[in-house]
């Protein structure tokens, strides 16, 4: 029998598992696993390109006026760790997390890398277990309302970036990790972000892509850097 918390799990993702040894595999911290590969990892690994491939099948469908470039841009939006890891939340995932010990006592349960992991591979687990077509409704169930947000694709910081200094003819941003410090379960990382004839900009963040992304933030707060310049990128 299943336990309460797993089954609520289930009825929250809108998928039953038939063989459920899998979704326990797929909350499964490395620091709980008796072997490496009984944890998460490689499950998170599938799930992210079975997340890719489903938010791709979706904007497909969903978006028919939309050009490559548009659908990029919110395929980008849609698959970041950030937005896995808040569907986990939504799924109220972390009170079924299997976690060792040490990663339990230091926050483990509400750290966004943790989450995010376990979003996809649970969506792996959906894929192993049933296929891409439960798979599928997993996504669009949970992934709707982000898709159909009448704002429009936002760009991340690091895309704004490297669009404004194509505009400009620059080559593409250059990220450079500078400093690591803290314990191997809460690093800090800072980066350095160049573009050719300006200054770098550095910034730091709880891992290496949340760092380049401060630095991109901070390069753009700097520069002056907008929604105006891209959309007039054409003229500059």
């Amino acid at each position: 029998m299943l336990p309460p918390d797993l089954a609520m799990l289930e009825e929250r993702i809108g998928y039953s598992f038939g063989d459920r040894d899998l979704l326990i595999q797929a909350l499964t911290h490395v620091s709980a696993a008796s072997k490496k590969l009984q944890s998460y990892q490689r499950l998170e690994f599938l799930g992210d390109r079975i997340l890719g491939l489903a938010i791709c099948d979706l904007l497909y469908r969903h978006f028919p006026q939309a050009d490559e470039g548009e659908l990029s841009r919110r395929l980008a939006r849609m698959v970041r760790r950030e937005s896995c890891a808040e569907i986990a939340v939504e799924w109220n995932v972390g009170v079924c997390l299997r976690l060792g010990g040490g990663e339990a006592q230091s926050g483990g349960r509400a750290k966004s890398a943790i989450l995010a992991d376990v979003c996809e591979s649970i969506i792996g687990a959906v894929f192993l277990d049933g296929g891409y077509a439960p798979a599928l409704k997993v996504v669009e169930a949970a992934w709707s309302g982000r898709m159909m947000m009448s704002e429009g694709p936002a760009r991340d910081a690091k895309t704004t970036l490297q669009e404004w200094a194509q505009g400009r003819g620059l080559p593409p941003p250059e990220y450079r990790e500078i400093a690591r410090c803290g314990p191997d379960h809460a690093p800090s990382f800072t980066v350095a972000v160049a573009v050719a004839g300006h200054l770098p900009a550095e910034a730091s963040g709880a891992s290496k892509r949340a760092a380049e992304q401060a630095a991109a933030e901070a390069f753009a707060k700097r520069e002056n850097i907008g929604s105006a310049d891209l959309r007039s990128r054409g003229a500059a």
